[in-house]
């Protein structure tokens, strides 16, 4: 691998792993908002968890996909697949 292509992989890491922070980030931020508004404005009626719940579904998998299953969204990993399926074509 050339000194380019690994400096591309290793820039497209790090900007998976920072996307992966602005969505934590913004999920902290807006279910605190959303945490003081149900407080102030609906006590009775709790609703901000439904928000968080989901958005947590979608956070977890974020975190999956970016810091434990990279190698499986990986060009290179593609690339691999892809040549297998070629391969079971060619038969």
């Amino acid at each position: 691998m050339s000194e380019s292509e690994l400096y591309s992989r290793a820039e497209k890491r790090v900007d998976e792993k920072m996307d992966f922070y602005h969505h934590l980030y913004s999920f902290i931020a807006v279910n605190i908002i959303l945490i003081v508004i149900n407080v102030l404005f609906s006590r009775g009626e709790w609703w901000f968890y439904w928000v968080t719940l989901f958005w947590g579904i979608g956070l977890v998998s974020h975190y999956l996909k970016t810091f434990v299953f990279f190698e499986k969204f990986d060009d290179k990993y593609r690339d691999q697949m892809i040549e297998k399926e070629m391969e079971k074509m060619r038969k």
